[in-house]
């Protein structure tokens, strides 16, 4: 059986209801979480321990937070008030769940699905998806690293433009995959809205709604997105129900056609967010 899982962030009691919820097994079982496996919840480091012992069983994808992680640990970025990321930087096999973050896939497809954390660009189609998420895969397990962290950040340039390249070129890729919520007509990014799809900036447009999206009819699942909520379409599965928020984790099984979806309550771990 496979499930696609929402955001995590580190609420490492929820993950195990769930699990025991579907009664997962590794022998018989597939997840694929969509990113933010860590920070802002109380069990980050624990989360990690258990996705990972989860082995060849589950795949993660790398999220804005994930990301986040590797900035900090590298101290290209400092910590946030509201992260909670001590236990996994102060642990003595801190360079080992660093290295095994690292190496986590930005963009996947399997089970019918494309699958990422925030979303895509209008422009995009499957096969760049995945092409473009490769290319900051290969740096992110590269020897420069570190210095592409450095350069990670911005939201510039806005558009995308085949003729990118360099940091420019990751710098927006690594914005569409795990930060993108609202694009403009031109498929231009808008990166400062949180709000629910209903409040899009004017001549704005949630990214999946945007006029000539390539990747119209590619069934893509994603989370990020704690103020959109639950989404089940035939092509569209929004996953991130804001479990650190005081929301649910909500899985989806998506095995041999099915659509199922499973949710387990959580305890708030942080004050702002979705009621």
């Amino acid at each position: 059986m496979q499930y696609i899982v929402g955001d995590i962030q580190g609420c490492c009691d929820p993950l195990d209801a769930l699990l025991a919820k579907i009664d997962f097994s590794p022998s018989r079982d597939h997840l694929w979480v969509v990113g933010d496996l860590v920070n802002r919840g109380p069990l980050s480091l624990r989360t990690l321990k258990r996705l990972r012992g989860l082995g060849d069983s589950a795949t993660c994808l790398l999220g804005n937070h994930d990301l986040h992680l590797l900035a900090v640990a590298h101290g290209v970025r400092r910590a946030h008030k509201n992260d909670t990321l001590d236990e996994i930087l102060e642990s003595p096999e801190r360079d080992e769940w660093i290295a095994w973050l690292r190496t986590r896939r930005l963009a996947v497809q399997a089970q019918g699905w494309l699958m990422v954390h925030a979303g895509v660009v209008p422009q995009w189609d499957l096969e760049t998806t995945l092409r473009l998420a490769g290319e900051v895969e290969a740096h992110l397990r590269s020897d420069d690293m570190r210095d592409f962290l450095q350069v990670m950040y911005g939201n510039e340039p806005s558009r995308w433009d085949e003729s990118l390249n360099g940091n420019d070129r990751l710098r927006f890729t690594v914005n569409v995959l795990t930060r993108i919520r609202f694009v403009g007509a031109d498929g231009s990014l808008e990166l400062k809205t949180k709000d629910s799809s209903k409040q899009a900036p004017d001549g704005h447009y949630p990214w999946f709604e945007a006029p000539g999206r390539k990747t119209q009819g590619v069934p893509i699942a994603f989370g990020h997105w704690s103020t959109l909520g639950l989404m089940s379409r035939p092509d569209l599965l929004s996953l991130d129900t804001g479990c650190v928020w005081g929301g649910r984790l909500t899985a989806a099984r998506v095995d041999g056609g099915r659509r199922e979806i499973i949710q387990v309550e959580c305890a708030q771990a942080q004050e702002h967010g979705i009621p």
